[in-house]
């Protein structure tokens, strides 16, 4: 799924001093990183396993603004931008292409869905539009579904996770950041409460500045500095098969399924109706805060109790600067994905398109998604502890708005105009 940095070695000494620290080596923070690079800031980035270890390179490579809330579109629409420009910034391809996304709707509530968010969004000039039926086989040729319509946005696209996020980084390096692997950040040091340096497991860096980018390991870090984070686990199971031809270049959403093109013939799919969720203690700690999201969403939840609860619980929530973290113990979360919901999707998509009939699967995996009570990430300055800045809980929405998402980042961090108005993604809205 990912490839992993061979120019970064591990074990290196690390710095003494820099101005900044990154915590977290997933596209977001490998983003920071790069942008402060060139901007001549010196900034070490510490990553506890692998660059693109985790959800960075396990998802399903979608750069979308289709169906997003009207307040997180400006930032997808400036990472599309950002995204187009990456072969040229850093010399090397990340598989990005300007190919469209296009969600189906099954019935007239559906199509209303996609109506009520094109009125959402109609005072941001996208090039978002209706389909109808007729026009959707036009666009999609060879399916046998009956679809009400659907929702096109010609401007969306993909890139590929398994080569942009180390793409991303080794460009960083050149431009003269510092990332380190297999290092985890056991504690934040802070001086005159502020934020002054970092304990890792192979020493201490002092610095002026440290950015969380720790994605689904953030709420436990920031845990352990009493900052309550706000964030519940799901997990989306994926497959990719063997090349093979297929019906279209555009990324294609149907209420149980999705698919689009992969840079080497064959297609991603999963299951879109059904994510995986199994119970864990922190859903007894802050489940309340989701109450609207499973009134909305519920049905697509496969809600489930195991030995992911016992795991989870045997994870320390406290330690001290001197001790091992939860961060050495586990270096990358790798959940089993689920063979039942892949399936499920690859016989929907088959039904609605049959030249999916000759798939056979390549391989198949599963990525681990932190999810905020409202969908949206965490962008912001952390007024507890000064100097802390934070961006993470992106939903599974991180890898295509993570170009954007890493420079406002360290815009806050070096007090710059930010790239978009950050305000929609301030901490204490949760």
């Amino acid at each position: 799924m990912t490839k992993l940095l061979d120019t970064v070695v591990t074990g290196v000494k690390i710095p003494k001093s820099t101005s900044v620290v990154i915590i977290g080596g997933g596209i977001v923070g490998i983003s920071a990183a790069l942008t402060l690079a060139e901007r001549n800031i010196p900034v070490v980035l510490l990553e506890k396993g692998h660059i693109a270890g985790e959800q960075s390179s396990r998802n399903l490579g979608w750069i979308r603004k289709t169906s997003r809330h009207a307040a997180d579109v400006p930032l997808a629409s400036a990472a599309d931008k950002l995204w187009a420009e990456m072969p040229e910034r850093i010399g090397q391809e990340v598989g990005y292409k300007q190919s469209g996304i296009l969600f189906l709707a099954k019935t007239e509530e559906q199509v209303a869905m996609h109506e009520g968010w094109l009125k959402s969004v109609e005072h941001l000039d996208l090039d978002s539009k209706m389909l109808s039926a007729k026009e959707i086989d036009q666009h999609v040729p060879g399916g046998q579904a009956d679809w009400q319509g659907g929702i096109y946005t010609p401007s969306d696209g993909r890139a590929e996770p398994a080569i942009a996020t180390s793409a991303m980084a080794k460009a960083a390096i050149e431009k003269g950041a510092i990332l380190i692997q297999q290092c985890a950040v056991r504690s934040l040091i802070t001086s005159t409460g502020k934020v002054s340096g970092v304990v890792t497991e192979h020493g201490e860096i002092q610095c002026d500045q440290v950015l969380l980018t720790g994605g689904a390991w953030s709420r436990r870090f920031l845990g352990n500095h009493g900052i309550a984070l706000p964030t519940l686990p799901l997990i989306c199971s994926v497959l990719r098969t063997k090349p093979m031809e297929g019906p279209t270049d555009i990324a294609v959403g149907g209420p149980d399924f999705s698919f689009r093109k992969h840079k080497d013939g064959g297609f991603i799919i999963t299951q879109r109706g059904k994510l995986d969720a199994p119970i864990t203690f922190d859903h007894l700690l802050i489940g309340h805060k989701y109450l609207e999201q499973l009134k909305a969403q519920g049905g697509f939840l496969n809600v489930s109790f195991g030995k992911d609860f016992f795991k989870e619980l045997m994870l320390p929530k406290h330690w001290k600067a001197n001790q091992v973290s939860p961060f050495e113990k586990i270096r990358t979360r790798n959940p089993k994905f689920n063979p039942k919901l892949n399936q499920d999707a690859l016989d929907n998509l088959t039904k609605a398109w049959p030249a999916f009939a000759e798939a056979e699967v390549e391989e198949a995996w599963a990525g681990l998604i932190d999810v905020t009570p409202d969908s949206n990430p965490v962008i912001d300055r952390i007024d507890a502890l000064p100097g802390l800045t934070i961006a993470t809980g992106f939903s599974g929405h991180g890898f295509g708005t993570g170009p954007a998402a890493g420079q406002v980042a360290a815009d806050l961090v070096t007090n710059a105009t930010p790239l978009i108005d950050p305000k929609p993604y301030r901490f204490d809205r949760l």
